[in-house]
């Protein structure tokens, strides 16, 4: 009698993208292979991308993603799903060969450069599958008054010029049914 075959991680545990804190060992490998080819640079390369690696944290929430970098020069960056525009992942033949890859998110900001990369990710298909759901879900609430009609095209509920124009339209139609003249 033999028996089954132990589940891998993949198959016994469902993604969990907020789970994701920092990223995977196997980029600090990616960072050692990146300073060896800089040669004469090596060391440098080397203590800025450590420090990288150590510092790297991400956080991602029900609002939105954050991600915070660096010791002497602190960045830190948060996006809600509301401002993601595009999610684009990118793997080079060093992240294929480790089994890494990169996800860059992609804000309307006036950069073309992605505003957020979260690099080191195991499952990026996941990850992007799971910021574009959000992503829509967030476009869907900001859509959809709190009556539950749509507001999809419209301006802010208490714009002036927006009531003014409905106060005219409603105007217009009792004109039309009364058949008569402004009052």
């Amino acid at each position: 009698m033999s028996t089954p075959a132990p589940l891998s991680a993949s198959e016994n545990t469902r993604f969990d993208p907020t789970a994701i804190r920092r990223p995977d060992p196997a980029l600090m490998h990616y960072y050692i292979i990146i300073a060896l080819c800089t040669v004469f640079g090596f060391p440098f390369v080397l203590i800025a991308m450590y420090i990288r690696y150590r510092t790297l944290e991400y956080k991602i929430d029900d609002k939105g993603v954050s991600m915070k970098v660096g010791i002497l020069f602190r960045r830190e960056v948060y996006l809600t799903y509301r401002r993601i525009q595009d999610i684009h992942v990118t793997k080079n033949i060093i992240h294929r060969w480790l089994g890494l890859s990169a996800v860059a998110i992609q804000t309307a900001s006036s950069s073309s450069s992605a505003e957020m990369t979260i690099e080191g990710i195991r499952n990026p298909e996941a990850l992007r599958d799971f910021l574009y759901s959000k992503m829509r879900g967030a476009r869907d609430e900001h859509d959809v008054a709190a009556d539950g009609s749509s507001n999809a095209g419209a301006s802010h509920p208490n714009d002036e010029a927006l009531v003014l124009l409905r106060e005219i339209r409603d105007e217009l139609a009792r004109q039309r049914l009364g058949g008569g003249r402004p009052t």
